[in-house]
């Protein structure tokens, strides 16, 4: 018999990490309002109501509070107890969670996708949960994101074991969304860059945004002498004023659970007009 695969995230450093930003004051997590703005603007967009909606971590209050302020029957999953106490979410991890099918007509995910074991099983589970005409949308730190602090990583002195994420792509993430059944899937990314005066700024910044590393098993820890190479090397990469631009690609998606009377593609080849009589000289 074979044995399931090892997960590359361990869940029980995920609700740590999550419970550890229910101690922290909201505002320490720098990216939380700049996903939330986005999302809400392009919710803003769509013309129709979504009176039943699921919101995937509950740190945000500023999602929260616009949902619940325009009538919205809200349910949360949180994956840190302790922060799913003190916001009345249910305490489960986003790929296990057990709800009725059909059950809501929206789903926001404000970060975390990109550190879930089974992508595909997850996107499943939230495609099953939609009603017909149900849009799930979404944001994470996509591919390319913190290329200087990765470099600095690598710097020689530094064990070479794995202390970032693996990143999904965009093209990635379009095919996946397809590959469940999402029908109309929008994909793009938004990039974002953030000046340091020094690699401890960033480490506080990821760990407050819970972005530091769910690996498993986790890896050893860093040394001193570690710490200070790649605390130098980061610096190394410093702009003439002497602080570090570090760069965040926050990948958007939506998609929408398919129903009868969404727009279809036309089918192949049955098109009218011809590309080579369109393309012939006037006159």
């Amino acid at each position: 018999m074979s044995q399931s695969p090892r997960p590359l995230f361990s869940a029980a450093r995920h609700r740590a990490q999550r419970d550890r930003m229910a101690r922290r004051p909201a505002s320490a997590n720098f990216l939380a309002p700049v996903i939330a703005e986005t999302l809400l603007d392009r919710l803003a967009m769509v013309t129709r109501e979504f009176p039943r909606a699921l919101l995937i971590g509950a740190h945000d209050a500023a999602l929260t509070g616009h949902l619940r302020a325009i009538g919205t029957e809200l349910t949360i999953i949180e994956a840190g107890a302790r922060l799913a106490a003190t916001s009345g979410a249910i305490a489960v991890e986003a790929d296990a969670v057990d709800l009725p099918f059909a059950s809501f007509d929206l789903i926001l995910w404000p970060g975390g996708l990109d550190s879930v074991n089974d992508v595909p099983g997850a996107l499943l589970r939230l495609r099953a949960l939609l009603a017909p005409d149900g849009l799930l949308l979404g944001a994470f730190v996509g591919d390319g994101s913190l290329p200087r602090l990765r470099r600095a990583v690598m710097t020689d002195g530094v064990r070479s074991i794995a202390r970032l994420h693996p990143q999904i792509d965009l093209a990635a993430m379009g095919n996946l969304l397809q590959r469940v059944g999402f029908t109309m899937p929008v994909v793009d990314v938004e990039a974002l860059t953030v000046r340091y005066g020094d690699w401890f700024a960033l480490v506080r910044d990821l760990r407050a945004a819970g972005l530091s590393s769910r690996l498993a098993p986790a890896p050893p820890s860093l040394t001193r002498a570690e710490v200070a190479r790649i605390a130098a090397a980061f610096a190394a990469q410093a702009d003439p004023d002497g602080r570090i631009g570090e760069s965040f690609r926050l990948v958007h998606f939506s998609g929408w659970a398919p129903h009868p009377d969404q727009p279809r593609p036309a089918r192949r080849g049955s098109g009218t007009a011809s590309l080579a009589e369109a393309l012939k000289p006037k006159g």
